[in-house]
């Protein structure tokens, strides 16, 4: 049965009127394709933040190996996995910090930009061929990263109320942004740049990228309103020369950390924890069983997360290096162009996923979020068995697999990005409490940082030789060994979540 074209425009009416009341508070006037106009300015910018970073993590790994490591010869790709994967972990790792200075301090909107500025500034570091200022470089976009990368999340989520039907909707198409970035910047900067003019203009590139995204923020800043403008009670001068201070001085530890990851992963353990512990205290503190009930039902998600994104983040090293030596590249283009088929997929399917689950829970089919977040586990685990079937039954007799069968593993690994992702962003801003979204937000990226630890550390055995002791370092027999051993360890998870999802919808109250 349809409608007719007058009582779809009544629809659209009580639609537009519903959204108005349900605007949060300091969001301007002024909508686009039924969002505010503020979440398509933090679309681009983030778009532009992406293409900086995703640009150099398509030839991080694979420059750091030739360039710094190539003496050890058959160990350069694991020693450059565990830089590649200490970066990695740290990008996500500041986000805590830079989460509480926008709650606390600065205020949003100067965090994205100072952030951003760093961002820039590290980037344009990595052009010199020493190791000791490149690593410099590298702290430096890490400390920009914690500024700007969790706080542009958090203003997406404080454009709509509590209960507004089209959050989940924006965070997705907040998502596409991210990924349209992520798109363009490892064919431009990898495939084309890098491989012609060499990978440190690939990183030049990247740079004038975050240039574009910090003219786009400041640009078109008023479509936010007051929306993460500086808490009232600040100077925002005196502010803003206590964060950089803080800044310039957190540098150094990061460098030290970037050059003995050894420890990184103790550091990251306490972290988390101490995470934990806070969110407990302050789930009592709040006086409300509802309240704790909440913070720990994010904190399991966040341990979901966490393995998720351990075996998702194997793209840009061990699926890197294995497309390099063992896929069959058509017409003989660079490998990294591979880099960009997640979020080709990304485009090509979020606007489904947007799509699907409004409808879904019209229908009352709608997965919960953990549910959701098994699906994604399920999804990154069966991707890794597209390689294993692959490397048993597709290798050629020059020990290459075809490249549609890499193409497979990465559309399967979106399809569960796409369940677990954007609906986790969205999660941390609806359970947690509305002072401390940003550290929440830090918190949620934590978790991603001790996925990339561990990511690093999986990518660096696999290029090892996938620890058997008859595989040599960099073998197929290697990667087929890790591959094989990811695909159980998701399946597994998965599993779990699954069944333990009823308990945590529990500890949610509600939100859904």
């Amino acid at each position: 049965m349809t409608t007719s074209h007058k009582e779809d425009e009544v629809m659209a009416h009580a639609g537009s009127a519903t959204a108005h009341q349900e605007r949060a508070p300091g969001v301007p006037d002024g909508e686009f394709l039924g969002h505010p106009k503020g979440l398509w300015m933090l679309f681009s910018a983030e778009f532009w933040e992406r293409f900086m970073y995703y640009g150099m993590r398509a030839i991080l790994a694979p420059y750091v190996a030739m360039t710094f490591f190539e003496h050890l010869g058959s160990g350069a790709d694991a020693e450059a996995s565990l830089t590649y994967g200490g970066y990695t972990s740290m990008v996500y790792m500041t986000g805590i910090l830079g989460g509480y200075v926008a709650d606390k301090i600065l205020g949003y909107q100067r965090s994205i930009m100072l952030g951003g500025a760093l961002m820039a500034a590290g980037m344009f570091m990595l052009l010199t061929p020493d190791l000791t200022f490149f690593l410099l470089g590298l702290a430096v976009l890490v400390v920009g990263n914690g500024l700007f990368k969790p706080n542009i999340s958090v203003m997406v989520g404080k454009l709509y109320s509590e209960k507004d039907p089209r959050r989940d909707s924006g965070f997705t198409i907040f998502y596409m942004g991210i990924n349209a970035g992520a798109l363009v910047a490892p064919i431009i900067c990898g495939t084309i740049v890098g491989a012609i003019y060499g990978y440190k203009w690939g990183f030049f590139t990247a740079g004038i990228g975050m240039v574009f995204g910090l003219m786009v923020f400041q640009l078109l800043k008023h479509w936010l309103g007051e929306v993460g403008k500086k808490p009232k009670d600040r100077n925002a001068t005196k502010s803003l020369f206590q964060v950089i201070f803080g800044a310039i001085v957190l540098i150094a530890p990061v460098y030290v950390l970037l050059s003995r990851s050894e420890i990184l992963g103790a550091i990251l353990s306490v972290m988390m924890l101490g995470l934990a512990g806070y969110f407990v205290y302050s789930g009592i503190r709040s006086g409300s069983k509802e309240q704790l009930h909440r913070y720990i039902a994010m904190l399991i998600l966040f341990v979901a997360n966490m393995c998720f994104w351990a075996l998702f983040e194997q793209a840009g090293s061990s699926l890197n290096f294995f497309a390099r030596d063992y896929v069959d590249m058509p017409g003989g283009i660079d490998f990294t162009i591979f880099q960009s088929a997640n979020p080709v997929f990304i485009l090509l399917l979020a606007p489904i996923f947007a799509i699907l689950w409004p409808k879904l829970e019209k229908w009352n089919m709608n997965p919960s979020i953990p549910r959701k977040f098994a699906f994604g586990l399920l999804g990154v685990g069966v991707g890794f068995y597209a390689l294993v079937f692959a490397i048993d039954f597709m290798q050629s007799e020059g020990g290459r697999v075809p490249w549609e069968m890499l193409a497979l593993c990465y559309l399967i690994h979106t399809m569960g990005e796409l369940c677990l992702s954007p609906i986790g962003l969205s999660m941390v801003t609806k359970l947690a409490r509305p002072k401390e979204v940003g550290l929440a937000m830090g918190g949620w990226f934590l978790s991603i940082a001790t996925a990339n630890y561990i990511a690093g550390r999986i990518a660096a055995i696999a290029a090892g030789g996938g620890g058997d002791a008859h595989a040599e370092a960099g073998s197929i027999e290697g990667y087929y060994a890790v591959f094989e051993q990811l695909f159980w360890g998701g399946l597994i998870v998965a599993v779990f979540f699954f069944l333990v999802a009823p308990f945590i919808n529990k500890l949610m109250h509600g939100v859904k």
